[in-house]
């Protein structure tokens, strides 16, 4: 285990190192210009604009900027913001912990409820239950999140008053009601993002329940009297589980990413948003981060799904 680990791990290195050359490439060759209104504001002269070149190392070519940014990743270091001249690490640390609480909540949800949901559809097959359930699955599949946001704000927020639209960035948690404050301005994405990928989670379980009931072992196992909460939590949801594993461990890396529709339709600020800002901004560093980051995740929870399959199916072989 410890070995296939370590060659997995050496193994990410130049996949990484080539996912960031590709990234840095194309910020480079990409349009836009870093220095914003300063590029076409006719004041300031193209003296002043090559030193703000020089400062922020755009007058150096794309394989010197690369391997300066490859030295201070090396360092833990993922450079300065071409906008804020903030630190893209500071920047990240301080978006992280509520993109954190939204998109986690999120996900959580739709797992505790698309697991129970998927197992229950594919027990009651064809009967009202899994119309139901179905008929939910694809309604939240369907609709896009900009889509059910907005619907979530017209009735919540617009119509009844209940929830603000607006996710406050300034609020504080000091007392329990502010608390109960930071709940209630989370609700609506919270269950926006849970709708959408609870629909696609229980939809696989379903499906990978299917595949597992009429085996061999399940019958033994009904054979033998065991009960069927037994039987399912024991015997099928192990075995079902590894489809649901991949799903959930290419899923993992956008909790630290973000969702970049629902922060943008709640203006929640997280993650998603600061990359959509350093995006429309030409902001290359931030971009570069946050999109390296993604990759850095990925590459581990595929890592993690691996180990899990061993762990779920002994037949699996590392």
């Amino acid at each position: 285990m410890l070995r296939y680990c370590l060659r997995r791990l050496l193994l990410a290195i130049p996949t990484l190192l080539a996912i960031s050359v590709v990234i840095f490439i194309l910020l480079a060759i990409a349009p836009g210009n870093p220095l914003g209104e300063l590029a076409n504001n006719p004041a300031v002269t193209p003296e002043v604009r090559e030193n703000l070149k020089r400062s922020l190392g755009l007058d150096a070519p794309v394989h010197v900027r690369y391997f300066k940014w490859l030295w201070s990743l090396a360092r833990g270091n993922l450079g300065y913001s071409f906008n804020s001249r903030s630190s893209v690490n500071e920047l990240i640390w301080q978006r992280l912990p509520t993109t954190l609480w939204v998109i986690g909540l999120g996900y959580l949800l739709s797992l505790l409820l698309a697991i129970p949901l998927g197992v229950l559809s594919a027990i009651k097959r064809r009967s009202w239950i899994d119309r139901l359930v179905t008929t939910l699955a694809f309604m939240g599949f369907s609709l896009p999140t900009f889509f059910t946001g907005l619907i979530f704000i017209l009735v919540f927020s617009v119509q009844l008053g209940w929830l603000p639209f607006i996710y406050s960035s300034t609020l504080e948690v000091r007392s329990w009601s502010d608390f109960g404050q930071l709940v209630r301005q989370s609700i609506m994405p919270v269950c926006v993002l849970a709708l959408f990928q609870m629909a696609v989670l229980m939809r696989f379980m379903r499906a990978s329940v299917l595949e597992e009931l009429p085996q061999g072992y399940v019958q033994t196992a009904y054979a033998k009297g065991v009960a069927q909460p037994r039987v399912i939590a024991i015997h099928i949801l192990r075995n079902a589980a590894i489809p649901v594993v991949t799903m959930v461990a290419l899923d993992i890396p956008s909790l630290c990413t973000g969702s970049l529709v629902v922060e943008q339709v709640f203006r929640i600020p997280g993650i998603g948003a600061l990359l959509v800002d350093a995006i429309n901004r030409s902001d290359t560093p931030v971009v570069m981060a946050i999109s390296f980051i993604y990759a850095v995740l990925v590459v581990l929870f595929n890592l993690i799904a691996d180990l899990l399959y061993a762990w779920l199916d002994p037949r699996v072989r590392l």
